[in-house]
């Protein structure tokens, strides 16, 4: 790749070297002989923009210790589709809490939370209330195992500590496309989970319902995974459509 010169560069120069080291990752993991090579910057000046990078989780490590892209760069990506997801969200919110009777969510990754981006609730009686812009654990619930079980191998297995899943009920997750929980997240309630994803195929969201046991059941999956399943596929249909 070629140096930065005064007419192709921005004018700021570490941004414009920053852009490089991560044009130069898409490539694939480097090691920082190969980020020096592919960038024709200077070793201590690429080893340091990557390790600055790499705190802002910008870029990351794989489990040889070579550099990758980050999962930041995902969270914004999915981030800059928000409002094609959150407008195509809502009819289908409704429409699956009025098949299954039960509150409706959509979650997305940020850091170490899922995000409540969209819901619709069960008009009455007992229900599973989760308010718009809250922050949950990704350690407990069907909507975290989703967020986590198509993640890259070492950014799942730090997410598995402390969690309340195992690495085996997400082998089972992606097998069969759809997670429940009974009692992870709060005691009495469970939910059901299927994965909503970009045009690219990665997972940007989860779908879910969730409501009380005495009324989901112990085996909320087999009263409602294959409703939640449609569900998600139908919008990663309409997203599919959106950015096409």
């Amino acid at each position: 790749m070629d140096k930065i010169s005064e007419e192709n560069g921005s004018g700021v120069g570490v941004l414009d070297k920053a852009a490089i080291v991560l044009g130069a990752l898409e490539a694939g993991p480097a090691t920082l002989a190969q980020l020096v090579q592919s960038t024709g910057l200077a070793r201590p000046t690429a080893h340091r923009l990557a390790v600055a990078l790499e705190y802002h989780h910008l870029v990351a490590r794989d489990m040889q210790g070579r550099f990758i892209l980050g999962p930041r760069l995902g969270e914004l990506a999915a981030a800059a589709g928000e409002d094609r997801l959150l407008a195509a969200a809502g009819p289908v919110l409704a429409a699956l809490r009025d098949h299954t009777g039960e509150s409706a969510q959509l979650y997305r990754r940020q850091g170490d939370h899922r995000i409540c981006v969209a819901a619709a609730e069960r008009p009455i009686g007992l229900r599973d209330s989760v308010p718009l812009g809250a922050a949950l654990t990704m350690k407990a619930g069907s909507a975290a195992q989703i967020l986590l079980a198509w993640e890259e191998p070492d950014r799942l297995h730090r997410g598995l500590l402390g969690a309340r899943f195992t690495a085996t009920q997400l082998s089972a997750v992606r097998r069969r496309g759809w997670a429940q929980s009974i009692g992870e997240r709060e005691p009495g309630v469970g939910s059901v989970s299927a994965p909503v994803r970009g045009p690219n195929g990665r997972v940007v969201a989860a779908l879910s319902i969730s409501g009380p046991i005495e009324r989901i059941t112990r085996q909320p999956g087999r009263l409602h995974a294959a409703s939640v399943m449609s569900s998600a596929n139908h919008l990663t249909e309409l997203l599919r459509r959106a950015g096409s």
